[in-house]
Order: structure tokens, then C-alpha cells, then sequence
């Protein structure tokens, strides 16, 4: 049976993740892990493709049921992976991909310690600003507090030995190639030792 292989995306908001993390998808390919949120849907979502959209009493009693792998509230909004959809993935040797923040990919690779994580820095903080101005979602006291957490970030990504992967964004095409050669290089030593992907009980 093939390995199942869980890779789990980090960096700051603005960074490109969600750009990075879709052409990883199709590159690979891998399926996007499904999560729950409170947050409103974006035009471009689909209830159940990435996410389930409910509200907050429903987010609780899903942690209540221990249905989440990891969760964590970001900017008001609650965020979880759900643990079945992927436990099932894994299990039949696919790829999973989750685009999490560090708290989610703390909790993960301390359940996963096989998993391959993967952080994206901005290539300076000035153009992380830029890029998070130009795409005209926030205000600006909401950006400099996206700053501040992106300061936070990166110091603890560059100390916790769970983000096997640092990529500075500044070109997607070749972040996404970057990202590849790494995965591809894991799959081929993890194969190569029989490894799997299993949680911890």
C-alpha cells in the first residue's frame, strides 16, 4: 500500500499561503484536508470542498466531541481540521494537505511527529505589508496587527523543529517547486524505510 503523507502549510497572513497551498494541490497532487470555521464564506468558497461553514455553538460542541485534530480561534474566528476525513485519507495512502497557522501545526506535528511541515516567509516584512494593503481587506489597524503576529510568527517557526521546510516567498512558481523537491525527497526516504504517517494514541 503507498504511504499516506500529511504536509501541513504555515506563515503569516499575506504571505501567499492559500496561492501556494492550491497550486501544491494540483502539483503533487494532494487533497486539501477538510476544516470547520465560523467564519463568513469568501465569493469563492464551497460549503464542504474546503470547509464547513457553522456558527460558534456548533464549532464548541464539535470540540466537545473530540471531532477536531487541531483548532484555534484567529482574528475572532474559530478554525478546525476535522480528524476523520483525514484519518481515512491517510489510511488509504493518500497525500493531505493543511493550510494552518503555528498554534494548528503545533498541535499537529505533536499528533503527527512523521508529518512534514512547511513554513512561508515573507521575503521582508515592509513587503508583507505592501502585499497586505494591496489586497485591500483590512483596515489599517488590522494590518499592523497582522504584522505584529507575523513578527511572533516567524520567531517561533525558525524554534520549533516541526517546521522541516522554511520557503521565503517571492516568486510562487518557484516557492511551489521548492516545496515539491522537499516533499518529494520525504516520500522517497520515507519509502525507502517503510515508514508511515500514523498518529500518536
Amino acid at each position: 500500500m503507498p504511504v499516506g503523507e500529511l504536509i501541513f502549510i504555515s506563515g503569516p497572513s499575506g504571505v501567499g499561503k492559500s496561492t501556494v497551498c492550491l497550486r501544491l494541490s494540483q502539483e503533487l497532487p494532494a487533497e486539501f484536508a477538510l476544516s470547520a470555521t465560523t467564519r463568513p464564506p469568501k465569493a469563492q468558497d464551497q460549503h464542504g470542498k474546503r470547509y464547513e461553514f457553522v456558527d460558534e455553538g456548533e464549532f464548541k460542541r464539535r470540540i466537545e466531541k473530540n471531532e477536531f485534530l487541531e483548532y484555534a480561534n484567529v482574528f475572532g474566528n474559530w478554525y478546525g481540521t476535522l480528524r476523520r476525513p483525514v484519518e481515512e485519507a491517510l489510511g488509504s495512502g493518500r497525500l493531505v494537505l493543511l493550510e494552518i497557522d503555528v498554534h494548528g501545526g503545533r498541535q499537529i506535528a505533536a499528533t503527527f511527529p512523521d508529518a512534514l511541515g512547511v513554513f512561508i516567509l515573507p521575503p521582508s516584512l515592509p513587503e508583507l505589508q505592501r502585499r497586505l494593503e494591496r489586497r485591500g481587506r483590512d483596515e489599517p489597524d488590522v494590518i499592523r496587527r497582522r504584522l505584529d503576529e507575523a513578527q511572533r510568527e516567524m520567531e517561533f517557526a525558525r524554534s520549533f523543529d516541526g517546521y522541516r521546510c522554511m520557503v521565503v516567498n517571492e516568486n510562487v512558481d518557484q516557492t511551489v517547486r521548492d516545496i515539491t523537491a522537499f516533499i518529494r525527497g520525504a516520500q522517497s526516504a520515507r519509502m525507502s524505510h517503510g515508514g508511515t504517517n500514523s498518529a500518536k494514541q
